[in-house]
């Protein structure tokens, strides 16, 4: 088993430096043996990142750390991720495949990351935490989160209301009349609005029962009957 060992600073003693930091293990995923790494008790996941990309000649960009069976990242809730060491800690080295070229990829199927639900860069803090909540600790998957993350506050507020209304609806024996209005409001919600010019699929919404164009009813039948059409 190889040894790698960061050079502590100039500013700082031997012993100092041998106090404050702590030596792991790199399990490097593949047919490279695993190896140790002197590094500070305490480190950012992107300081950690980039010592073992230099000490081990990597490409940063598609290094993955796994440490204690999670991914880890360089940030969370927009503030650096700090990794508490102690002496004999494993962590496991992946690198991720490059693509294939362009060309090559034409007909493929879309890649795993792809297909991953993430926020966007302007998602506020609350709704950060919330996620790392939801996806880290009760593990829910990724549709799921892209289900509940994809609601706005009103659709939410909506849906609160209408379970605390729904009790009592059963309460009153209204519990039928409830449903049925859930399904018009419902309805009536998702109409959206018609822009100038825009024309209804159905006549009796239009300005002199205007028709598509192409619509099939009895009157146009009996046109193409008279027509000799048929």
């Amino acid at each position: 088993m190889t040894e790698i060992v960061e050079q502590p600073s100039s500013n700082r003693s031997s012993s100092d430096g041998e106090k404050d930091t702590v030596e792991i293990n790199l399990k490097t995923i593949g047919p490279a043996p695993p190896t140790l790494l002197r590094v500070p008790s305490s480190i950012k996941v992107h300081d950690l990142r980039e010592l073992i990309a230099k000490s081990k000649n990597l490409p940063i960009e598609n290094l993955r750390l796994i440490w204690r069976g999670n991914v880890l990242q360089d940030k969370r809730f927009d503030e650096d991720v700090y990794l508490p060491f102690t002496d004999g800690d494993s962590l496991i080295v992946a690198v991720k495949p490059k693509p294939p070229a362009k060309h090559l990829r034409d007909g493929l199927d879309i890649d795993d990351d792809d297909l991953k639900f993430q926020l966007p860069a302007s998602t506020s803090r609350w709704k950060r935490r919330l996620y790392f909540f939801l996806h880290d600790k009760l593990k829910l998957p990724d549709i799921l989160l892209m289900a509940i993350f994809s609601l706005s506050t009103k659709v939410w507020a909506a849906i609160i209301l209408w379970f605390i209304l729904a009790p009592i609806a059963h309460r009153w024996d209204l519990g039928p009349l409830f449903i049925i209005g859930t399904g018009f409001c419902i309805i009536l919600m998702n109409l959206g609005q018609r822009q100038p010019g825009d024309v209804s699929a159905y006549s009796i919404f239009n300005e002199d029962f205007r028709e598509l164009p192409g619509t099939l009813n009895a009157d146009r039948i009996d046109r193409d009957i008279r027509a000799g059409q048929f």
